[in-house]
């Protein structure tokens, strides 16, 4: 699993800052930094966050676009099921 992080504002793009929340928040998994959006541009990305499961090809299979849990959604069951049937090919 791998992160990137795509600042929102100019105080997003500080690294030191995102290192500090990542440990706040506990993430261990590697975060890549796009503080000049190209993953974002390339992923035609429109919702802070967006999630994608990749498979073994490098192909975006899934996505969810914004928060996972937001107003009650199941976006990490739904997500946790797809990576299961990722893991199963």
């Amino acid at each position: 699993m791998i992160g990137i992080h795509t600042p929102e504002t100019e105080g997003e793009k500080n690294v030191q800052t995102l290192k500090q929340r990542m440990k706040e928040a506990g993430l261990t998994h590697p975060i890549a930094v796009d503080n000049q959006t190209t993953m974002w541009k390339r992923y035609h990305n429109q919702y802070w966050p967006s999630v994608y499961l990749i498979d073994k090809q490098g192909i975006a299979r899934w996505g969810w676009s914004g928060e996972l849990g937001w107003k009650g959604a199941r976006g990490e069951s739904h997500m946790r099921k797809k990576l299961e049937e990722l893991l199963a090919e």
